[in-house]
């Protein structure tokens, strides 16, 4: 099975809800799990794709780690929708 895509990514609307609430600000996996009607183990796979796809990054802050949009992971979608207009 090959790596998933940016494409891939963001066809899950889990995926997307977290990019959106990501846009916002910086959170954590519990933050972000407040705001959907999945688990909050679900929500570090959907993250997990999200980071092997680099849509988003993460760093620690002590034993907590903060997810915030990485501009540069939708380049691919960028340069993908421009062709279009």
């Amino acid at each position: 099975m090959s790596a998933p895509t940016q494409f891939d990514a963001i066809a899950d609307p889990n995926r997307r809800h977290l990019l959106e609430e990501l846009r916002r600000s910086p959170r954590t996996v519990n933050e972000l799990a407040d705001g959907l009607p999945i688990s909050r183990p679900a929500v570090s796979q959907h993250l997990k794709t999200l980071l092997d796809c680099n849509l988003v990054s993460v760093t620690a802050e002590g034993t907590r780690r903060i997810y915030a949009i990485n501009k540069d992971g939708f380049k691919p979608l960028t340069l993908w929708l421009d062709q279009f207009w």
